[in-house]
């Protein structure tokens, strides 16, 4: 397994248009673009920094894991997101160093981005998100 970079960095807020305005002119982030992932239901936002992006997660439904982590913690870091360059195979070395994993197979994230989460327990307290370019693509 590779691991490439910090992909971005997810943060939780309740309202992406409520936050944008900090990111992008108060800290002169380039604002990449936002997009619905209605699987996870939430909405995303990213900002390019250097190599890697911080992602706003603003969540459309109550029921959204990022509706229920707002409630539990309100805004703040949600997870750090890992791009590697072979997902199975980063799954399945978690898995052989004994990583709990939210997501045993790989599913379609923001930007059609291949995901899958570590569960915190096995990394310190952090949600580690691995992430895949679309073999098509290079973000």
């Amino acid at each position: 397994m590779t691991v490439d970079k910090i992909d971005h960095i997810g943060i939780a807020v309740e309202k992406i248009d409520d936050m944008l305005p900090y990111y992008r002119d108060g800290l002169g982030l380039e604002y990449r673009g936002s997009e619905v992932v209605a699987e996870q239901k939430v909405r995303v936002a990213f900002l390019q920094v250097g190599e890697s992006r911080i992602e706003l997660l603003e969540p459309i439904s109550r029921d959204s894991p990022i509706a229920k982590f707002l409630s539990k913690r309100g805004s703040g870091i949600h997870h750090i997101a890992i791009k590697v360059d072979d997902i199975e195979q980063a799954l399945r070395c978690h898995e052989e160093n004994g990583a709990v994993l939210i997501d045993k197979k790989p599913r379609i994230g923001a930007h059609d981005m291949r995901i899958a989460f570590v569960h915190p327990t096995s990394t310190g307290g952090v949600l580690i998100e691995l992430c895949e370019e679309p073999q098509d693509s290079a973000h």
